[in-house]
């Protein structure tokens, strides 16, 4: 049994679901904890409740819904174009709030008309929000995944450090650390010597034989974490890092562009003109960018009422193009976000690439927003 109550409009939501052809799924609370420890980011992997199966398979409970809906439709072997649509609890810890509530959403699979499937999808959830909350006026806050990652490769970063920052997209407080690090490089520091020793020889079996070790004494479990592999790898990229200064001009030009914040309706000639100005190439981003507000505008949105923030995103680490979030006018509260994940199903397994993009609906906080 549910320890919180499913919200009132539960029922008139899934109906207006099915309208927009989004057939329900369901998918099991208990979920295989590797999807998301290897690529939901470390906002979520820090905050996910885990167990252990009998055989020793790490699980967990439920922290979201796009990874089990894929999941799902891999299993499944169904086709596409295909949308799903789901209703249900998630546990993951918050800063605000319980940590059990409910999400809804959407989730448009293997659509290739991805400008007009990006445009439908906040659509959507606009056209939701306005009929659970009438009359109430929106804020819609768009990035671009895509966008930031020609921006940051375009100015010829080491491909070290255009991971690094790609990983940040969306943490204001960390991409400016990396930022000022850049400008001025730190030594790596702190690591025991037994560590730094075959670091600095590149002794990269006795590094993981090391680390190996030292899980094993503390009985740190390599099925819930990062294997020796993985973790000697970061080091290595770490201390390479630390040792990379970004040149003046590159690094001005970043921060200028992470300080674009306008509305929508002059966000693809502000950014074409970044470009220009830079002696930049974005390429198919800055295409596919300009072809979403196409595909905005015929569905008949106000582009004046979206912001597009250059810095904006959201921390899951499978987004690779429209990022988006809608609240109330003035008020903090997501009550609803999504955006593209294209990769995600071919790391979960799908033989073939399937382009996807979906949003999720926070129950709780819209139902708070009603009872206003």
């Amino acid at each position: 049994m549910p320890l919180i109550n499913m919200p009132d409009f539960a029922g008139a939501l899934l109906d207006n679901f099915a309208a927009r052809g989004a057939a329900r799924v369901d998918t099991p609370v208990i979920q295989p904890a590797a999807p998301f420890l290897d690529m939901a980011g470390e906002d979520l992997r820090r905050r996910i409740f885990l167990t252990e199966s009998e055989t020793g398979e790490s699980l967990c409970l439920r922290p979201e819904f796009t990874i089990p809906v894929c999941l799902s439709h891999i299993e499944t072997a169904t086709g596409t174009p295909k949308r799903y649509a789901y209703l249900g609890e998630v546990f993951r810890q918050r800063r605000e709030g319980p940590s059990e509530f409910y999400q809804a959403g959407i989730e448009d699979l293997g659509e290739t008309a991805t400008a007009r499937a990006d445009a439908r999808a906040i659509s959507d959830a606009v056209g939701i929000l306005e009929t659970l909350l009438p009359g109430r006026p929106l804020a819609i806050t768009l990035g671009d995944q895509a966008v930031f990652e020609a921006v940051v490769k375009a100015l010829g970063l080491p491909s070290g450090w255009q991971k690094r920052l790609i990983q940040a997209f969306g943490d204001s407080a960390h991409l400016d650390h990396l930022l000022d690090n850049l400008a001025s490089p730190q030594p790596v520091s702190g690591l025991p010597d037994a560590v730094e020793k075959p670091l600095a020889a590149e002794d990269e079996a006795g590094l993981m034989a090391l680390i190996a070790a030292r899980m094993e004494e503390t009985g740190y479990s390599t099925n819930a974490s990062r294997s020796p592999r993985e973790i000697a790898a970061r080091l290595k990229e770490k201390r390479a890092l630390a040792r990379t200064r970004l040149d003046g001009a590159a690094l001005l030009l970043l921060r200028e562009f992470l300080t674009l914040d306008l509305p929508l309706n002059d966000a693809a000639s502000a950014l074409a003109g970044f470009a220009d100005a830079a002696g930049l190439t974005l390429g198919d981003a800055l295409t596919r960018f300009e072809e979403r507000v196409a595909a905005l505008t015929r569905l008949g949105l106000d582009l004046s009422r979206m912001t597009y923030r250059a810095a904006f995103g959201r921390p899951l680490d499978y987004y690779t193009g429209l990022v988006f979030e809608v609240a109330e006018q003035d008020e903090k509260a997501v009550l609803a976000g999504g955006g593209r994940f294209d990769r995600l199903l071919t790391l979960l397994g799908a033989k073939q690439p399937i382009p996807a993009v979906g949003f999720s609906l926070w129950l709780d906080r819209i139902e708070i927003a009603r009872s206003r």
